[in-house]
This record gives structure tokens, sequence and C-alpha cells, in this order.
């Protein structure tokens, strides 16, 4: 299992910004896909973004354009910058690693930042 600990959530009001991290306690460079999910209260916990192992983004369509997701693997580091923030994205925030190594399937995830935007 990989560790995943994730900073840089708080209280924000609308139009704000904030950047959220995820640190990782090793390598993820070989790791395929690391996300971004988040879970509102009573509802299901949903992707916000991925990006691959070569760096290629993914965005569900409620964040495009205000949201940038960024992978750094020399220091096992996956970033969220959030822009133009929202009422609508008050979630807590998840980082998850996926993909294959050495012949086992990750799926980890960590614990859990909280995101509250004040409108």
């Amino acid at each position: 299992q990989v560790h995943l600990v994730e900073s840089g959530g708080g209280l924000v009001q609308a139009g704000g910004s904030l950047r959220l991290s995820c640190a990782a306690s090793g390598s993820i460079a070989s790791f395929n896909r690391m996300g971004w999910y988040r879970q509102a209260p009573g509802r299901q916990r949903g992707l916000v973004a991925s990006v691959s192992i070569g760096g290629s983004p993914n965005y569900a369509d409620s964040v495009k354009g205000r949201f940038t997701i960024s992978r750094d693997n020399a220091k096992n580091m996956v970033y969220l910058q959030m822009n133009s923030l929202k009422s609508e994205d008050t979630a807590v925030y998840y980082c998850n690693l996926q993909g294959w190594y050495e012949g086992r399937w990750y799926n980890d995830w960590g614990q859990g930042t909280q995101v509250t935007v004040s409108s």
C-alpha cells in the first residue's frame, strides 16, 4: 500500500483559490493514474480530475477551465489547483493512486481534506 496524505484544504470565499497537495509515501512514477475525487454530504464520491503517467489530464465537466491537476514524479506529489471556486465545490477531497506495480494492483486513498467555499 502507498500512503497518501492530502493537505491544503480550508475555508475560502466564492471566487477564491486553493491548492491541494497529495504526498505519497513511495514512488508514484510507475503508477498510471493519479486522481482527485470529492464527496459532498449525502452524495457519492466522484472524480474531479486525474492525470496519467505521461501527464495527460482528465477533468469532470463541472471543473473544466477552473481546476488544474499536475503530478511531480520526482517529489512523489500530486497537486490540484482550484480557481474560481463555487459553493458547489464544497466537499471532502481525496487523493487516489491507481495502477499495476510488480504484478499487484494498487487502488489507494488518502484520508481526505475538507474544502469549504462560502457564498
